[in-house]
């Protein structure tokens, strides 16, 4: 292990513990613990990367592979978004394995606890519109409040849903007034933040998902994160280093989110992201936003950190 891996798990490490860094994941995660040699297939026990999904969405509808963002604008404009938004739902409408990263996360409250100390809890930002963080929070009983993005819809358009611990999507309420929102708190439980939308397991009407070209105009045009985020949560991302896993930064869509949080921030916070074979644009990228780049399977990665963290997995 490099003196800056080892440095770097001890910052990680006590920031975590310390509630001053917030995890962001990225598709990538649903690759953490997959067999190299496995493909994602529909019914298969793992979920699809965002290049797998791509890939079946253009069969699907028979139109050319290109990336996600191309393949599901392409999708909407020519068959209309009830089509695209049935096949997504219909792909993460499952009970997808958590991975190891998901029940480190779940598990970290617990285990803080079990030592004595207060958890300062986690808001945990992810991009992805699968429910598997959520179940891995169930699986051990672990109390949290969930946020996700509507990007459709005439009446709720631009606003954050709203579900408190104990409930489902159906008990769900809007965030009409996200700076005067007092009913979620970081002292109290762990907060899922879902910036790009999600699936409604429980029927259609509330999914959503930030996935095409008009989506992410739209998304950076409407919001910004004080006017959508409370306020807790607004000064959480303001102040806190972040933790990127499974992303790449190259992704223009990505770096729509990341720039409105960013833009908030008014001090200099050292951030990390792991990604195996950087790419050179990556790597500049990264190191032009102060985040510090370790390429190391992101498997191993979570292993060594719940070791650290004295996590059981």
């Amino acid at each position: 292990m490099t003196q800056a891996l080892e440095r770097h798990y001890r910052s990680v490490t006590k920031a975590l513990t310390e509630g001053r860094v917030v995890p962001l994941l990225g598709a990538g995660v649903n690759l953490c613990g997959r067999p190299p040699d496995v493909r994602w297939a529909l019914g298969s026990q793992y979920l699809p990367s965002g290049g797998e999904l791509a890939e079946y969405l253009a069969e699907e509808f028979g139109y050319p592979a290109e990336d996600l963002v191309r393949v599901a604008e392409t999708i909407a404009v020519m068959e209309g978004s009830a089509w695209l938004y049935d096949k997504l739902h219909t792909i993460f409408d499952a009970d997808y394995e958590p991975t190891r990263l998901h029940r480190l996360l779940a598990r970290l409250p617990a285990t803080m606890r079990e030592r004595g100390a207060a958890p300062p809890y986690q808001l945990i930002v992810t991009t992805n519109y699968d429910d598997t963080l959520e179940r891995a929070f169930q699986e051990v009983d672990e109390p949290y409040d969930l946020l996700w993005y509507m990007a459709e819809g005439r009446e709720h358009r631009g606003r954050l849903w709203h579900v408190p611990p104990g409930e489902d999507a159906a008990g769900a309420r809007v965030v009409e007034r996200p700076n005067e929102y007092v009913e979620i708190s970081l002292d109290d439980r762990p907060v899922i933040l879902k910036f790009h939308g999600a699936v409604d397991r429980l029927g259609r009407d509330r999914d959503s998902y930030v996935i095409t070209e008009d989506h992410y105009i739209d998304y950076l045009t409407r919001t910004d994160v004080a006017s959508l985020v409370p306020a807790e949560l607004v000064v959480k991302l303001k102040r806190s280093h972040f933790l990127f896993l499974g992303y790449a930064l190259r992704d223009w869509n990505v770096r729509v989110i990341l720039h409105r949080i960013w833009a908030e921030q008014p001090f200099d916070y050292r951030s990390w992201a792991v990604q195996r074979h950087t790419a050179d644009v990556d790597e500049k990228l990264w190191q032009k936003r102060n985040v510090a780049i370790f390429d190391i399977d992101l498997f191993e990665y979570v292993t060594e950190l719940a070791r650290r963290l004295e996590v059981p997995l």
